[in-house]
């Protein structure tokens, strides 16, 4: 994926801009999304080298949200580094997102399928590009609630995380017309997507050092989480929430007290549940060693560490 992106992006003028836009990418990052879409493909027993552009343009969808969701959430560092717009500044960080999404559609138009496959492609991504953008306003939307609820959490997740998960895994099955694949590798990648904001919501209290990013940022911000609602509906009370700041022993605290009313155990054991339900789905795909690993990575997704 890393060749491939070097490969695909090019590096014009202005050369900030074009600095801005490639920065996470250059940082690293795990490229789930795109493996994910050429493991897909070979699952269904396809050959992923026409469609790899479509890879390319989910991981660029990808980071155009963390680009975004950054700076709403004032975040200032990712992957190990400074975010973007901590190091370009806020109008260039929106101007660089806005660069890969429309980069995302342009990549994906040179994947060598039938037209009328790849027009179905790009009227789905479009759509999941809209569902994000649902997401990340229900999630903004829930600082302002009291009213919050595990169920309302769900929702939000599918459509801020996991839909772009799932497309990333049916997209194969759409561009070669492959109508019986669609529906499984959807269904898988959402519940699956599902269990790894899960996860990452736990990481973000108990991954300090090895997660690149602010640590217990969820909390001081007043994010509602999953971890946060349980413990609120046990009676918990964690007096960082929505602070804006806290000091790194405020935040053990914290932690220790969500760990001790079993708020972490519950969102782990959700998480768990909800991959198994999405491995379910791959039943309809046939033996290989692409669907093998499409399993383990499915694991991989809630016993990650980072």
């Amino acid at each position: 994926m890393n060749d491939a992106m070097r490969e695909f992006l090019d590096f014009g003028e202005p050369k900030e801009l074009y600095d801005a836009s490639y920065h996470l990418i250059k940082a690293g990052g795990k490229r789930l999304r795109p493996v994910l879409t050429l493991l897909s493909c070979e699952a269904i027993g396809k050959d992923w080298k026409p469609i790899l552009p479509s890879a390319i343009a989910i991981e660029l969808i990808h980071n155009f949200t963390l680009i975004h969701d950054d700076i709403m959430d004032r975040d200032e560092y990712r992957r190990g580094v400074p975010t973007v717009h901590k190091l370009f500044g806020e109008a260039m960080a929106i101007l660089a997102g806005d660069t890969l999404f429309a980069k995302a559609f342009e990549i994906l138009s040179r994947c060598e399928v039938d037209a009328k496959n790849l027009i179905k492609a790009v009227e789905i991504v479009a759509d999941v590009c809209v569902k994000i953008c649902e997401g990340q306003c229900m999630d903004m939307e829930f600082e302002r609630r009291e009213d919050v609820s595990v169920d309302d959490y769900l929702k939000m997740v599918e459509k801020k995380t996991a839909v772009l998960i799932a497309c990333s895994c049916s997209l194969p099955a759409i561009l070669y017309g492959e109508e019986k694949y669609v529906e499984p590798l959807w269904k898988f990648g959402l519940n699956c997507g599902i269990g790894f904001q899960i996860h990452d919501d736990v990481l973000d209290l108990i991954g300090k050092d090895k997660i690149g990013k602010d640590w217990c940022s969820d909390l001081v911000e007043g994010k509602k989480t999953i971890v946060y609602l349980k413990a609120k509906e046990l009676g918990v009370d964690i007096e960082i929430f929505g602070r804006g700041k806290a000091s790194d022993e405020e935040k053990r605290k914290a932690v220790e007290m969500l760990k001790e009313c079993g708020a972490i155990d519950f969102a782990s054991k959700m998480a768990k549940d909800f991959v198994e339900m999405g491995k379910k789905y791959l039943d309809a795909l046939p033996d290989s060693n692409a669907k093998e690993v499409l399993l383990f990575l499915a694991d991989y997704l809630i016993t990650r560490e980072y």
